[in-house]
């Protein structure tokens, strides 16, 4: 097939799509009942629940909540971590033509109340007890909130109990049912594109969150279109693990209903090694974080062996960077190299693709920039890892790479029927079916971010090469200028830094208005304990190894060796090294894992200061 009648087979796909994400669950229900659609865990074992399962209990679930008094594009929240019942409550939710408001685990109760009043939400998915005590003491300030519904938390008794469980809601949803046998089909039917399908608060890295309307349309459209590029299978297994709050979470749900194939649900991020290995998935998505931390685990761990060891694991990994870069510039591998290289795999790479299962067909990266120099280390090992691109504003597919198509270093190529442009000062600029609504009860704010002909500015500084490839190179409200006048780009100086640091969980860049550029440095602590078992510091508490004089000195090798690679202007002249890292309990991070960076300076001005002190 030639491209232009590839493309047209695509944006005809993606013409042809369903009218709701409802109506694209049953259809999919419809045309394989039978396969396995969702695998969780259960104590030690996985459980399978086929298309028709999962259709039977999301129908009972949706006329629940016709039960229940919800009406037409009226908002339905879900507070909880990752999990079957995340799904089967978005799907019901959305089956009773409602919208699914996200709701964060992690979110403190002010935070909570906000959400859910900003919204107007009538029934919350709660995930357990600590979701319901948020709820309970905000629940003065929730005119509007009827009913609890908790997948594992104490539901109340009486006869017209404020918390019910999620099988009492699927009993009310029979009871309809037997009463109204088609309430939930009339409800999908009627169902328009433009209806509201989700509101997603953003978690943001200034201000207060703000609620992106998206309508079915721009679900549909983003399955639709990732389909049409072919990647994906039917016999694919997606292991989903990230935050369905989010809507790289939730896109790839999505995608999903529109492909067919299974994915295994768990969203406790310490469970995401030893997942991989028992589940062996051919995909999953993940925040660049989570690739930076495996990668400095391996290299931490390869280091710190013996020194044969060590020097075999250095070879294998030099070898392999040669035959991916010769491999990616479409230039024959010469056969001694590549002797070497099957020695190299034999020996080394075979070894890092089994702690991901050893089936991986690739990765998803989004959410934040990925470093190029870890997608090549990757590459080199045989683990592609396709950088893509979106905002929560987009329905969070609108750029990505492709596995016969890719270039490390960009975030890919847009979607069939997205577009794309760059405003005069380097704003990337978005034109897609993906858009959103606008922000809830903020106008103001739609205005600023929706132009009148339909394109959103996504506050990303970016360029697009000769190929069509986007590259993000800074958010513009990150950007800042030293007192002597030079711009800094502050998450390019720390993406090589965590890149070329097997010990860095964070850097965090500061210089605006400021002579001189320094950092906070973060280390990972599962790294920091592999250092110190190697430095006559085994069993030492963390805070002390990432404070001492060796580990200093350590890191100020690996700032030294970043410095060469920036102009005067950015280089690093002091850092600190904090005794804690960046979390999303203390609001310094997002629950995507992105930096508040307002946030974590405020909370270290003072340290930031004494490094301008002379």
């Amino acid at each position: 097939m030639t491209t232009s009648a590839q493309t047209d087979a695509q944006l005809a796909m993606v013409a042809d799509r369903a009218a709701s994400v409802a109506q694209m669950f049953f259809d999919r229900v419809a045309q394989t009942p039978e396969r396995e659609a969702f695998r969780y865990p259960v104590g030690d074992r996985w459980v399978s629940q086929t298309w028709r399962q999962s259709g039977e209990q999301v129908t009972r679930l949706a006329a629940g909540l016709l039960a229940l008094g919800v009406t037409a594009q009226q908002r339905v929240a879900i507070a909880s971590q990752t999990r079957y019942e995340w799904i089967l409550a978005d799907l019901a939710i959305m089956c009773a033509g409602a919208a699914t408001t996200t709701v964060y685990p992690s979110a403190i109760c002010e935070d909570v109340a906000f959400i859910l009043a900003d919204s107007n939400s009538t029934v919350v998915f709660a995930a357990d007890d600590d979701q319901i005590a948020k709820l309970r003491a905000q629940r003065d300030s929730l005119p509007c909130l009827r009913t609890v519904v908790t997948f594992e938390g104490t539901p109340e008794g009486g006869d017209n109990p404020w918390v019910i469980s999620l099988d009492r809601l699927a009993e009310l949803g029979a009871a309809y049912l037997a009463e109204h046998p088609s309430a939930v089909e009339e409800r999908i039917a009627a169902i328009r594109p433009d209806h509201l399908a989700t509101l997603i608060y953003t978690s943001g890295t200034t201000g207060r969150p703000k609620g992106v309307r998206l309508h079915h349309s721009s679900w549909t459209y983003a399955g639709a279109a990732v389909a049409s590029l072919g990647v994906l299978g039917i016999e694919d297994l997606q292991y989903l693990w990230l935050p369905m709050a989010h809507a790289f979470g939730k896109v790839l749900l999505t995608i999903q209903l529109q492909v067919g194939f299974a994915t295994a649900l768990d969203g406790r991020m310490d469970q995401i090694a030893s997942n991989l290995a028992v589940l062996r998935p051919t995909f999953m998505g993940a925040a660049p974080r989570i690739f930076e931390k495996a990668y400095g685990r391996i290299v931490t761990t390869a280091r710190s062996a013996s020194w044969p060891k060590a020097r075999l694991f250095e070879w294998a990994c030099g070898v392999a960077l040669q035959v991916s870069r010769l491999a990616r510039q479409g230039k024959p591998v010469p056969w001694q190299l590549a002797l070497r290289h099957s020695l190299a795999d034999k020996l080394v790479l075979a070894k890092v693709r089994a702690r991901f299962g050893g089936r991986l067909r690739f990765f998803l990266s989004g959410a934040a920039s990925l470093s190029e120099q870890i997608a090549e280390w990757f590459h080199a090992a045989g683990i592609l890892i396709l950088d893509g691109y979106g905002l929560t504003e987009t329905s969070a597919a609108s750029v990505v790479n492709r596995p016969d198509r890719f270039k490390l270093g960009t975030v890919g190529l847009p979607l069939p029927g997205t577009q794309l442009a760059i405003a005069e000062d380097g704003e990337v600029l978005i034109k897609s079916p993906g858009v959103m609504d606008g922000y809830h009860h903020l106008e103001e704010d739609t205005d600023q971010t929706l132009t009148g002909d339909g394109w959103l500015a996504t506050g990303d500084i970016g360029e697009i090469d000769a190929d069509g490839f986007l590259r993000i190179t800074d958010r513009k409200k990150d950007l800042f200028k030293t007192s002597g006048g030079k711009y800094v780009v502050p998450s390019h100086i720390e993406s090589c830094f965590t890149a070329m640091c097997p010990l860095a969980s964070r850097m965090v860049v500061h210089g605006h208005q400021r002579n001189y550029c320094v950092a906070l440095v973060t280390l990972d602590p599962d790294a920091v304990t592999e250092w110190a078992s190697h430095h006559d510091m085994a069993g030492t508490p963390y805070a002390q190894v990432v404070t001492s004089p060796a580990m200093h000195r350590t890191v100020e090798d690996y700032v030294q060796r970043l410095n060469t690679q920036l102009n005067r202007w950015e280089t690093i002249k002091k850092f600190v090294i904090l005794d804690h890292d960046l979390t999303v309990d203390s609001g310094e991070l997002t629950p995507s894992l992105k930096v508040r960076r307002p946030v974590v300076e405020a909370n270290y001005h003072e340290t930031l200061d004494s490094l301008y002190a002379e």
